[in-house]
């Protein structure tokens, strides 16, 4: 019997796809939001896409905002920004 694949769906564009394809974005109990590239943070999380254009559409449409229920900063928006086009490279 082969083994499951986990799913999750992305905040942004809202495709079921395989946990290893989207990266998870944390708010920590300190109230820190980052991206985890590992999976492993303690904290709220949230999945999107690996690709700047769903972290733009989740931002656009305050997804994030909504998820983690409280307005997020600018400059933590543009710190998620270039630390999603690092974790592509």
């Amino acid at each position: 019997m082969p083994k499951r694949v986990p799913l999750r769906q992305c905040m942004a564009c809202r495709k079921m796809k395989p946990k290893s394809e989207l990266t998870r974005a944390v708010k920590s109990p300190e109230g820190e939001i980052t991206l985890d590239s590992t999976g492993k943070k303690p904290g709220r999380g949230a999945y999107i896409c690996n690709d700047a254009s769903c972290l733009n559409k989740a931002i656009k449409s305050n997804a994030l905002s909504r998820v983690f229920k409280t307005k997020i900063p600018e400059d933590i928006l543009d710190g998620l920004l270039k630390q999603s086009e690092q974790m592509v490279k």
